[in-house]
Parts: structure tokens; sequence; C-alpha cells
């Protein structure tokens, strides 16, 4: 499956069916009066989000979405029905943006989240509900009211409590599928990942969802390289693991490289907590890793972890201090079963 974070799509909700105009006719009854009933309700468009989609590539081959109008009024008073809701139905995490990318319009970060976005038209009125003391014979009746229609970007932003950055070749995808089961492929070669992975890591009874970017090289943010289009899949991370390549180029100016295209994307991601740790630790001595880890430390790390992706070197430690910046959830379930479990039990008696 091709993964696709960004798509532009046409949308138009349904329009109100018209009223009727119709008189009562039946035999032996001299003033029937008017029945027109009045029109159906256009359908709504509905975004609803789902779970087992990660991507939008869907909307690169449907990128017109029209709800049904609704069905004209009918003689016998009889209103038209109305059309179904256009259900469209989105990953978890994706963003509802304007035309031009300045407004978010809808955000949706849970399972099940549902948004009535456009609503349909209202049906048009019969011309039963013109009748009145003065007008007893009313041929007048009202359109349907116009849907609304507008195009729109959505835009993907994966949901992980962790996410993973360096310059290219850092040994990234090393990583993820030394700590997940994540196939990411990996060859010694810039820019091998080309778009974001997701992995899920299991460490010490806890879980948390683990994303790795395509690399950063200086100037991302002004499109070199892929670009920095990448880093809004890491924006609601906790915690963010900046890997640096031990055998790669000067570790202090790596890691200035990467956090200052973090601080010239913004959204907050240059003042996340970073853990950052030297990867490739089985290509080098400990010696030469300490000293590298002291210019990091000089350069504004908070601490700097030496690892291997390769062999899991280090690694542990590495989990240990990320689970720290993140929820408990294990606890909270455990005491959850706990209470569960007293309840089943019977009252004890000795009798």
């Amino acid at each position: 499956m091709h993964f696709l974070d960004q798509a532009k799509i046409y949308l138009k909700s349904g329009a109100g069916g018209p009223g009727a105009v119709s008189f009562r006719r039946e035999k032996y009854i001299e003033y029937g009066g008017p029945d027109g009933g009045n029109g159906g309700k256009g359908g709504d468009i509905v975004f609803r989000a789902v779970q087992g989609l990660n991507t939008l590539i869907d909307f690169r081959y449907a990128q017109h979405f029209k709800a049904k109008r609704g069905m004209h009024g009918q003689g016998k008073d009889k209103t038209g029905a109305g059309a179904p809701d256009l259900v469209i139905d989105v990953p978890v995490g994706t963003q509802v943006l304007s035309e031009d990318k300045e407004e978010v319009l809808a955000d949706f970060t849970e399972v099940g989240q549902e948004i009535v976005f456009l609503e349909g038209g209202m049906g048009g009125r019969g011309n039963a509900s013109y009748k009145s003391s003065t007008n007893r014979a009313p041929r007048q009746h009202q359109p349907g009211i116009p849907g609304e229609e507008m195009w729109v970007w959505l835009r993907l932003k994966l949901l992980a409590d962790v996410g993973l950055l360096g310059l290219p070749n850092a040994g990234k995808s090393t990583f993820i599928n030394q700590v997940t089961n994540a196939k990411a492929k990996v060859g010694d070669y810039a820019f091998t990942t080309l778009v974001p992975k997701l992995g899920v890591v299991r460490h010490k009874g806890r879980e948390f969802v683990l994303a790795d970017i395509p690399g950063l090289i200086a100037g991302a943010a002004e499109g070199a390289g892929i670009g920095d289009r990448f880093l809004g899949h890491i924006e609601r991370c906790r915690v963010l693991i900046h890997l640096i390549d031990i055998a790669g180029q000067d570790p202090a100016e790596a890691y200035q490289t990467v956090n200052a295209e973090l601080e010239a994307y913004g959204a907050g991601l240059s003042d996340k907590p970073q853990l950052v740790a030297l990867n490739k630790l089985d290509l080098a001595d400990t010696e030469l890793g300490q000293a590298f880890a002291e210019e990091l430390l000089a350069a504004g790390a908070d601490k700097v972890f030496t690892i291997s992706g390769a062999t899991g070197e280090g690694i542990e430690e590495l989990l240990d201090a990320t689970l720290s910046y993140l929820p408990d959830r294990t606890s909270t379930e455990t005491q959850a079963e706990e209470v569960e479990d007293e309840g089943d039990e019977p009252d004890w008696s000795p009798i």
C-alpha cells in the first residue's frame, strides 16, 4: 500500500427537494384544497475517523464527493424522503484544511469521531403550507435549498507517542527494526526512508508507538532533500529520540543542524523533550563515544546515550528514559482489573 499524507478533494452536500403543487381531488368533495407536501432534506457530508487506515491513498483516485438531493414533495401532503448522509472514512490523525491551507476546519484524534462537515439543504415548502384564510388555493411552492460545496485539503498526521529523527543514514530504520516488529528498509545510503514508518515498542510491560520519519538535512525548511513535510507526523509526540551517527560527520554539528530545522518548522517541535543518542557504537570505541557525548552536552543536549541499533547495546537504558516521559497506562489498567476481580469474588462467611 502506498503512503499518502495529503490530498485535495471536492465536497458537495445534497440539495433539498422541491415542494409540490397539488390539490386534493376526490369524488363528491367539492373544495379539496391544496395538499402539496414539502421536499425532503439533502444529504449531509460527514467525516468519520476509523481504525485500520494509515494513508490517504484512496483519495488520490476518488476526489469528488457529492451527497444525494432530497426527494420532491408529493400530493396528499406527502413529504419527500430525506437523502442519506455521505460518510467519508478517514484515518485517525487526519486534519481537514481550507483550500488555502490556512485554517484547520476539523481534526480527528479518536477512533469513531464523527463531524457533520457540510449540511444538506432543507426541502422546499409545498403549496399546502401557503394555505391561509385569504389564499385558499395557493399555487406557489419553494425549490429546495442548494447544498454547500467547497474544496478542502486532507492532511494526515500519524499519532505516535515517540518520534524518531536525525540526519539521513543516522540508523533510524535499523533502530526501529531493533525495538519493534517493523520491517523498515535499511540501506547504506542517504534517504533510505522515503515515507514515515510506525512501530509498537514493548518494553518492561508497557507499550508505546514509535514514528520514524525521513532524514533531515540543512535547508530542509526551504525544501532541501525531502524537505520538512513529514515533520507534521511527530507534532503530537510527547518526546523525540534524536539519533546521531557516531561514525558520520561531526556529532555536535549534526545535532545543531537538525535542531535548526525543528526551530524553522515551528509547531513547538523545538520545545519538545529530546533524548539524544549516539548511534552505531559498534563502529567506534567507548572512549570516542564518551568524547562525542561531551561535545553534544556542550552543544546543548541535556543527556546523551551511546547505543548500537545493530547490536542492541545501550538501547534498554534509552527506552527506560523514554518511558519516564510517557503516561503509565499499565498501572491504571492493572488497578482496574484488580477492582473487577475483587467484585467477582463472593462475600466470605464462616457459616
